[in-house]
């Protein structure tokens, strides 16, 4: 079997002849549209693994397989899993400073029809390019205008062509709430970004925007998801209502936002019982000439990364956005992740005995992660444990040696562990950072421009 080929964006290449083979019948005006309508599409990036089951049903098309959402990225498992990403019309009312399809922009711009999008779904599922669709939209006319074309492309999906794979729309902000509702009802997810953390800022990049037309939305579909959730306890047969809850992203690096700022927002919208995940999109400078946005040269990547490990502390290590940044450290160090600086920072609470120590005491340690520190408790009632019985359980003994204590730490080693209380944090700091992770900060701190303070 050919090898399909992809972008880094995981789209089909578009220009080969297998892939035109493929897709024989679509016309070249059709294929014109979708160049264009990917090429804008790919700056958002918050899909990813659903979380929901749509199984195989007899009359029906496509499916979710084992759980596993359909995203444009890797699954759990090591498969990669690709969806049609898209955008249904590159034209838009507003013009922010940050965005590539802005009303202000001279670039190519396209429209596909509710129907040529419908085709062009089905069409690349049944050659299995695709497991399901992102889609998203300039908005036009009006915010129900474009909502109500979006809706219409699920509606048709689900009813007419009977598909039955993954379906991540976004919702526009200001349409109304019978749009949301309906759109919910065939949508696997949703999502609303937000953007730009901090509201002065955002009203600085797009004056045509603030928080409470991004938070509205986001109300109609949570509330929508607690509804339903309360009519499935009590009848049988109720059809579920994004069943894979919300998204949002977050760009990076736009705007003098701190990291404190954007995980506090991260944290605040995690509160929500039907937000899912948060995505860090790292700003990528594709308005140069707008002054108001700083010039990088490449996207600060390194702090993007380690936003996205901060989130996980957020999500399954018990950690507060306050003891991860404070006001002494407003940004995250880049040298380091976000675990191992806490507990650079905060040595007194180290060393930490693995054989007494609980489950929210051992996920502080550096080096552990949420199935060792679940192993390590579950083990440990039976014997006690060794540094050899750590490194079997997937311990990185490289960071974790200097933060605990267990039944003997010296096998294997030439001399006794010294800890980070004898070593010190400053003088442990640089055997922890190798010189590729020095080389990166110093490279992405070096990008790093000054804002205008008063930009024309």
């Amino acid at each position: 079997m050919q090898e399909k080929r992809k972008t880094r964006e995981g789209v089909p290449t578009f220009g080969t002849p297998f892939f035109y083979l493929c897709i024989r019948m679509l016309t070249e005006k059709t294929m014109e549209k979708l160049r264009i309508l990917a090429e804008s599409a790919k700056y958002d990036v918050s899909c990813s693994s659903s979380g929901t089951v749509r199984k195989g049903k007899q009359g029906m098309v496509g499916s979710t397989v084992g759980g596993i959402g359909i995203c444009h990225s890797f699954a759990d498992d090591g498969r990669c899993i690709s969806l049609l990403k898209v955008m249904l019309t590159n034209y838009c009312m507003y013009d922010c400073a940050y965005c590539i399809n802005r009303r202000s922009n001279d670039i190519r711009r396209a429209t596909l029809s509710v129907s040529e999008l419908e085709e062009i779904t089905m069409e690349f599922y049944r050659r299995n390019y695709i497991e399901g669709l992102f889609l998203s939209s300039g908005i036009v006319r009006n915010p129900d205008y474009t909502m109500e074309r979006l809706t219409a492309i699920a509606r048709d999906l689900r009813t007419v062509h009977r598909f039955n794979g993954y379906i991540h729309l976004k919702a526009i902000p200001g349409a109304s709430h019978d749009l949301l509702a309906e759109a919910g009802r065939y949508a696997d997810r949703m999502s609303v970004n937000i953007e730009i953390a901090e509201e002065r800022s955002l009203k600085l990049l797009a004056p045509e925007k603030d928080h409470q037309s991004v938070f509205q939305p986001m109300r109609l579909i949570q509330q929508g998801v607690l509804e339903n959730r309360e009519d499935r306890r009590r009848f049988r047969h109720v059809p579920r209502f994004v069943p894979a809850g919300q998204s949002t992203q977050m760009i990076v690096g736009a705007t003098q936002d701190t990291d404190r700022d954007i995980l506090t927002m991260s944290s605040a919208l995690y509160g929500q019982p039907s937000m899912r995940r948060v995505y860090y999109s790292g700003y990528v400078s594709v308005n140069t000439y707008d002054p108001r946005l700083p010039n990088l040269k490449q996207p600060p990547l390194v702090r993007e990364n380690r936003l996205y490990q901060a989130d996980w502390l957020l999500r399954f290590y018990h950690f507060k956005v306050e003891e991860i940044v404070d006001e002494c450290h407003a940004n995250l160090d880049l040298e380091v992740d976000p675990k191992l600086g806490w507990a650079l920072r905060h040595p007194e609470a180290f060393p930490i005995d693995i054989n007494t120590a609980d489950y929210e005491q051992l996920l502080r340690v550096p080096g552990l992660g949420t199935k060792s520190a679940w192993l390590i408790v579950n083990s440990r009632r039976f014997n006690r444990l060794t540094s050899y019985d750590l490194r079997k359980m997937g311990v990185v003994m490289k960071k974790a040696k200097y933060f605990i204590t267990c039944h003997e730490l010296t096998s294997g080693y030439a001399m006794p562990i010294v800890g980070i209380n004898e070593l010190h944090p400053e003088r442990l700091r640089p055997l922890l950072i190798s010189k590729t992770q020095q080389k990166r900060a110093a490279e992405e701190r070096q990008l790093e421009l000054p804002f205008e303070e008063n930009p024309h």
